[in-house]
Parts: C-alpha cells; structure tokens; sequence
C-alpha cells in the first residue's frame, strides 16, 4: 500500500527541505515544487514532496489519517 502524507515545511536546505506533521520531522526533496516557503504545506509521497496544498486540505488529511490509526479493530 502506498501512502502520501501532509507536511508542513519547517526548514528548507537547497533541493531539501524538512516537513513536520504530528510532532515528528521527515527530511524530504521538494525538486517538483517551484516557490516553496517555509510555511507552505505539502503532499509528500516515497520522500518526496508531490504537490503544494492549503493549510485546510493539509489539517483535513491529517484528521482522517489520525482517525486512520487510531481506530480500534
């Protein structure tokens, strides 16, 4: 199964940037995403940032993937 998961940028590094979501950090590439601020929320798939999106499609996806896996079985 294959998952893309928002991040919000908090540290850009040249064609590298770091993007957090729920107290934990990934180091991701954003080569796709011209103009990118820290700030800016992203789709990032496999380590990479896909797709630049707002900060309400970012919190949404983040609510179903928090309820995702905390469902009990």
């Amino acid at each position: 199964m294959c998952l893309a998961v928002p991040l919000k940028i908090t540290k850009i590094e040249g064609k590298s940037a770091v993007g957090e979501a729920g107290g934990l950090s990934q180091r991701v590439r954003v080569d796709f995403i011209p103009d990118l601020a820290v700030g800016d929320y992203v789709m990032v798939h496999a380590g990479f940032a896909i797709e630049r999106m707002s900060e309400q499609e970012a919190l949404e996806g983040l609510d179903l993937l928090e309820g995702v896996f905390h469902e009990e079985p």
